[in-house]
């Protein structure tokens, strides 16, 4: 759970920090770019799409807003950002190389790196993901709409809930099979009935 809170850090600093001024976007842009690279070097190293995902949106923002000064994205940062993510995650479902297997293998032992039970394990959490990041992108979709708004600060708890529950779904979920696991391996087995 730790290296998996690591891959979404430059994410949450930037939710916090992001503020409502185009000097406070440009700062966090620069922070959530040195961010990725120093907290995820070693899953960028070992090719983590979520860890190169977050390096290119950073790095795109640098360029964009930083750079370029270009006012519509500055203005629909909460969309895109949500996009971005939701897309990634997306995106590795869809490829067949689920994001959340390359944190599982990293904790597994190579045999048990294809066995279909982590497969399938790994390619319900990446969908719980992208549906949550899904959510999170109608949220900023609505925000830009004229329908009545919430005040901002229940929009800023809904983002962090949602990245909290993904977490937190993530590591029950993992109790829950390894608890299953345990379970079986401790049940004992039923000889084979001799054949006369």
């Amino acid at each position: 759970m730790g290296r998996l809170a690591l891959g979404f850090l430059p994410w949450l600093i930037f939710l916090f920090f992001a503020g409502h001024s185009l000097e406070s976007l440009e700062r966090v842009i620069w922070v959530c770019l040195a961010a990725s690279v120093v907290f995820g070097f070693r899953d960028l190293r070992s090719g983590f799409i979520l860890q190169w995902g977050t390096l290119v949106f950073f790095v795109a923002c640098a360029v964009l807003v930083n750079g370029m000064r270009s006012v519509w994205v500055a203005e629909n940062m909460s969309l895109l950002a949500n996009a971005c993510l939701a897309g990634i995650v997306w995106v590795t479902l869809l490829a067949g190389r689920p994001f959340a297997l390359q944190y599982a293998r990293r904790e597994l032992p190579r045999e048990r790196w294809n066995d279909p039970s982590v497969l399938s394990a790994t390619r319900f959490i990446t969908l719980v993901w992208a549906l949550l990041m899904t959510l999170s992108v109608a949220v900023s979709a609505y925000r830009m709409t004229l329908a009545p708004q919430a005040p901002e600060g229940v929009y800023f708890a809904l983002s962090l809930a949602i990245i909290f529950g993904g977490m937190l779904f993530t590591a029950l979920f993992k109790r829950q099979q390894r608890m299953r696991r345990e379970a079986a391996a401790a049940t004992p087995q039923e000889p084979a009935s001799k054949s006369r």
